[in-house]
Protein backbone atom coordinates (compact mmCIF):
# COMPACT_ATOMS: atom_id res chain seq x y z
CA UNK A 1 0.00 0.00 0.00
CA UNK A 2 1.39 3.40 -0.98
CA UNK A 3 2.18 6.00 1.65
CA UNK A 4 -0.37 8.78 2.25
CA UNK A 5 0.06 11.81 0.01
CA UNK A 6 1.88 14.79 1.48
CA UNK A 7 -0.61 17.20 3.02
CA UNK A 8 -0.20 20.94 2.36
CA UNK A 9 0.10 21.50 6.12
CA UNK A 10 3.00 19.02 6.27
CA UNK A 11 4.81 20.82 3.46
CA UNK A 12 4.33 24.17 5.18
CA UNK A 13 5.54 22.81 8.54
CA UNK A 14 8.68 21.36 6.93
CA UNK A 15 9.25 24.64 5.06
CA UNK A 16 9.02 26.63 8.28
CA UNK A 17 11.38 24.17 9.97
CA UNK A 18 14.00 24.76 7.26
CA UNK A 19 13.70 28.51 7.76
CA UNK A 20 14.14 28.07 11.50
CA UNK A 21 17.36 26.14 10.84
CA UNK A 22 18.65 28.53 8.14
CA UNK A 23 22.42 28.64 8.77
CA UNK A 24 22.63 32.18 7.37
CA UNK A 25 20.23 33.48 10.03
CA UNK A 26 20.98 34.18 13.71
CA UNK A 27 20.58 31.04 15.84
CA UNK A 28 17.13 30.22 17.15
CA UNK A 29 17.82 28.92 20.64
CA UNK A 30 14.47 29.92 22.15
CA UNK A 31 11.38 30.00 19.93
CA UNK A 32 7.97 31.25 20.98
CA UNK A 33 4.68 30.40 19.26
CA UNK A 34 1.61 32.52 19.89
CA UNK A 35 -2.11 31.89 19.75
CA UNK A 36 -3.83 29.46 17.40
CA UNK A 37 -0.74 28.58 15.33
CA UNK A 38 -0.76 24.82 14.75
CA UNK A 39 1.46 24.81 11.64
CA UNK A 40 4.24 26.94 13.20
CA UNK A 41 3.92 24.79 16.33
CA UNK A 42 4.33 21.64 14.22
CA UNK A 43 7.43 23.17 12.60
CA UNK A 44 8.95 23.93 16.01
CA UNK A 45 8.27 20.43 17.33
CA UNK A 46 9.76 19.00 14.13
CA UNK A 47 12.97 20.99 14.68
CA UNK A 48 13.18 19.89 18.30
CA UNK A 49 12.45 16.22 17.57
CA UNK A 50 15.03 16.20 14.79
CA UNK A 51 17.53 16.65 17.60
CA UNK A 52 18.24 20.37 17.50
CA UNK A 53 18.75 21.97 20.94
CA UNK A 54 15.94 24.52 20.92
CA UNK A 55 13.69 25.67 23.74
CA UNK A 56 10.02 26.01 22.83
CA UNK A 57 7.53 28.29 24.56
CA UNK A 58 4.05 27.54 23.24
CA UNK A 59 1.43 29.91 24.63
CA UNK A 60 -1.55 27.68 23.93
CA UNK A 61 -0.13 24.41 25.19
CA UNK A 62 -2.68 23.08 27.65
CA UNK A 63 -0.28 21.15 29.89
CA UNK A 64 3.38 21.79 30.52
CA UNK A 65 2.97 25.45 29.56
CA UNK A 66 6.04 27.37 30.79
CA UNK A 67 4.01 30.55 31.31
CA UNK A 68 1.90 30.94 34.43
CA UNK A 69 0.88 34.53 33.63
CA UNK A 70 0.44 34.19 29.86
CA UNK A 71 1.69 36.84 27.47
CA UNK A 72 3.10 39.10 30.19
CA UNK A 73 5.92 36.63 30.76
CA UNK A 74 6.45 36.26 27.00
CA UNK A 75 6.84 40.03 26.67
CA UNK A 76 9.22 40.12 29.64
CA UNK A 77 11.42 37.43 28.07
CA UNK A 78 11.36 39.16 24.70
CA UNK A 79 12.26 42.53 26.17
CA UNK A 80 15.20 40.91 27.92
CA UNK A 81 16.43 39.51 24.58
CA UNK A 82 15.67 35.92 25.54
CA UNK A 83 13.34 35.04 22.64
CA UNK A 84 15.16 34.51 19.34
CA UNK A 85 12.32 33.74 16.94
CA UNK A 86 8.60 34.42 16.72
CA UNK A 87 5.86 33.95 14.12
CA UNK A 88 3.45 36.66 13.02
CA UNK A 89 0.65 36.94 10.51
CA UNK A 90 -1.89 39.58 9.62
CA UNK A 91 -5.28 40.28 8.17
CA UNK A 92 -3.27 42.26 5.65
CA UNK A 93 0.45 42.07 4.82
CA UNK A 94 2.06 44.42 2.33
CA UNK A 95 5.27 44.47 0.32
CA UNK A 96 7.19 46.34 3.01
CA UNK A 97 6.32 43.56 5.51
CA UNK A 98 3.89 45.84 7.35
CA UNK A 99 1.17 43.96 9.24
CA UNK A 100 -2.45 44.96 9.80
CA UNK A 101 -4.27 43.20 12.62
CA UNK A 102 -6.73 46.04 13.27
CA UNK A 103 -9.13 46.10 10.33
CA UNK A 104 -9.76 47.45 6.85
CA UNK A 105 -10.78 50.99 5.99
CA UNK A 106 -10.01 54.18 7.86
CA UNK A 107 -8.78 54.00 11.45
CA UNK A 108 -9.89 52.29 13.62
CA UNK A 109 -10.73 49.73 10.95
CA UNK A 110 -14.32 50.54 10.12
CA UNK A 111 -14.60 47.85 7.44
CA UNK A 112 -13.66 44.25 8.19
CA UNK A 113 -12.44 43.91 11.77
CA UNK A 114 -9.41 41.76 12.57
CA UNK A 115 -8.55 40.18 15.95
CA UNK A 116 -6.43 43.09 17.19
CA UNK A 117 -2.74 43.98 17.37
CA UNK A 118 -2.08 42.62 20.88
CA UNK A 119 1.73 42.61 21.25
CA UNK A 120 2.59 42.22 17.57
CA UNK A 121 4.53 45.49 17.29
CA UNK A 122 6.55 44.77 20.43
CA UNK A 123 7.40 41.23 19.27
CA UNK A 124 8.28 42.43 15.75
CA UNK A 125 10.68 45.06 17.11
CA UNK A 126 12.25 43.09 19.92
CA UNK A 127 12.68 39.62 18.42
CA UNK A 128 15.83 39.13 16.29
CA UNK A 129 13.95 36.94 13.79
CA UNK A 130 10.30 36.93 12.76
CA UNK A 131 8.83 34.51 10.25
CA UNK A 132 5.61 35.78 8.72
CA UNK A 133 3.04 33.10 7.98
CA UNK A 134 -0.36 33.16 6.32
CA UNK A 135 -1.93 30.18 4.54
CA UNK A 136 -4.29 32.30 2.46
CA UNK A 137 -2.44 33.85 -0.49
CA UNK A 138 -4.73 36.33 -2.20
CA UNK A 139 -4.86 40.05 -3.09
CA UNK A 140 -7.28 40.39 -0.18
CA UNK A 141 -4.49 39.48 2.27
CA UNK A 142 -1.28 40.37 0.43
CA UNK A 143 -1.96 44.01 -0.40
CA UNK A 144 -0.01 46.87 -1.94
CA UNK A 145 -0.37 48.92 1.25
CA UNK A 146 -2.03 47.88 4.50
CA UNK A 147 -4.97 50.02 5.59
CA UNK A 148 -3.65 50.28 9.15
CA UNK A 149 -0.17 49.43 10.42
CA UNK A 150 -0.24 47.26 13.53
CA UNK A 151 3.45 46.42 13.23
CA UNK A 152 5.85 48.02 10.73
CA UNK A 153 8.20 45.86 8.69
CA UNK A 154 11.05 48.39 8.73
CA UNK A 155 11.87 51.44 10.83
CA UNK A 156 13.61 54.78 10.21
CA UNK A 157 17.29 55.16 11.17
CA UNK A 158 17.73 55.70 14.88
CA UNK A 159 14.69 53.64 15.87
CA UNK A 160 15.80 50.70 17.99
CA UNK A 161 14.67 47.29 16.85
CA UNK A 162 16.44 43.97 17.17
CA UNK A 163 15.25 42.44 13.93
CA UNK A 164 12.82 42.31 11.05
CA UNK A 165 11.02 39.66 9.03
CA UNK A 166 13.15 36.81 7.76
CA UNK A 167 10.59 35.44 5.32
CA UNK A 168 6.90 35.16 4.47
CA UNK A 169 5.49 31.68 3.97
CA UNK A 170 2.08 31.30 2.33
CA UNK A 171 -0.01 28.53 0.83
CA UNK A 172 1.57 29.24 -2.57
CA UNK A 173 5.23 30.11 -2.02
CA UNK A 174 8.07 31.36 0.16
CA UNK A 175 9.17 35.00 0.00
CA UNK A 176 12.47 36.18 1.45
CA UNK A 177 12.42 39.67 2.98
CA UNK A 178 15.23 42.17 2.36
CA UNK A 179 15.01 44.87 5.05
CA UNK A 180 17.66 47.04 3.36
CA UNK A 181 15.33 47.33 0.37
CA UNK A 182 12.04 46.92 2.29
CA UNK A 183 11.02 44.42 -0.37
CA UNK A 184 10.30 40.71 -0.83
CA UNK A 185 11.83 38.33 -3.35
CA UNK A 186 10.36 35.01 -4.41
CA UNK A 187 12.41 32.17 -2.96
CA UNK A 188 10.45 29.02 -3.85
CA UNK A 189 7.17 27.88 -5.37
CA UNK A 190 4.90 25.24 -3.89
CA UNK A 191 3.71 22.45 -6.22
CA UNK A 192 1.34 23.63 -8.95
CA UNK A 193 2.38 27.28 -8.69
CA UNK A 194 4.30 29.52 -11.11
CA UNK A 195 5.70 33.04 -10.96
CA UNK A 196 2.66 34.21 -12.94
CA UNK A 197 0.15 32.51 -10.64
CA UNK A 198 1.85 34.03 -7.59
CA UNK A 199 1.95 37.51 -9.15
CA UNK A 200 -1.73 37.25 -10.02
CA UNK A 201 -2.57 36.39 -6.40
CA UNK A 202 -0.29 39.02 -4.82
CA UNK A 203 -1.26 42.65 -4.37
CA UNK A 204 2.31 43.90 -3.90
CA UNK A 205 5.30 43.87 -6.23
CA UNK A 206 8.20 41.52 -5.57
CA UNK A 207 11.43 40.40 -7.20
CA UNK A 208 11.96 36.97 -8.74
CA UNK A 209 15.03 35.27 -10.20
CA UNK A 210 14.97 33.86 -13.73
CA UNK A 211 14.56 30.37 -12.29
CA UNK A 212 12.59 29.92 -9.09
CA UNK A 213 13.14 26.57 -7.34
CA UNK A 214 10.33 24.36 -6.12
CA UNK A 215 9.66 24.22 -2.41
CA UNK A 216 11.18 20.90 -1.30
CA UNK A 217 8.88 18.15 -0.10
CA UNK A 218 9.32 16.95 3.49
CA UNK A 219 11.78 14.10 3.76
CA UNK A 220 10.65 10.62 4.80
CA UNK A 221 12.17 11.22 8.24
CA UNK A 222 10.33 14.53 8.59
CA UNK A 223 7.03 12.98 7.53
CA UNK A 224 7.48 10.12 9.98
CA UNK A 225 8.05 12.58 12.81
CA UNK A 226 5.16 14.85 11.81
CA UNK A 227 2.74 11.94 11.60
CA UNK A 228 4.05 10.35 14.78
CA UNK A 229 5.80 12.14 17.61
CA UNK A 230 4.92 15.69 16.49
CA UNK A 231 1.24 14.76 16.37
CA UNK A 232 1.58 13.16 19.81
CA UNK A 233 2.93 16.44 21.23
CA UNK A 234 0.20 18.51 19.59
CA UNK A 235 -2.88 16.34 20.02
CA UNK A 236 -3.95 17.77 23.38
CA UNK A 237 -3.61 21.42 22.31
CA UNK A 238 -4.72 21.15 18.68
CA UNK A 239 -7.10 18.16 18.53
CA UNK A 240 -9.06 19.45 15.52
CA UNK A 241 -5.89 20.07 13.52
CA UNK A 242 -4.44 16.64 14.30
CA UNK A 243 -7.73 14.94 13.45
CA UNK A 244 -8.06 16.79 10.14
CA UNK A 245 -4.45 16.52 8.95
CA UNK A 246 -3.35 13.20 10.40
CA UNK A 247 -6.62 11.50 11.23
CA UNK A 248 -5.51 11.03 14.80
CA UNK A 249 -7.36 11.90 17.95
CA UNK A 250 -10.75 13.47 17.67
CA UNK A 251 -12.07 16.95 17.32
CA UNK A 252 -13.01 18.55 20.62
Amino acid sequence: MSAPAIMPEERLAATLARLILDPAAPPARHIAVGAASPIPAAACWLVKLLGHPVRLSLLHRRSGNPFTEGTRELFDLTGQGRIDLFFLGGGQIDGRANLNLVGTGEWPGTGVRFPGSFGSAFMYFMTPRTILFREEHSPRVLVDKVDNISAPGVSPPGVFRRGTAQALVTGKCVFRFHPDQARFSLESLHPGESVDSVREATGFGFDAPDVVPATPDPSEAELALLRGRVCDEMAETYPEFCARVWGRGRAA
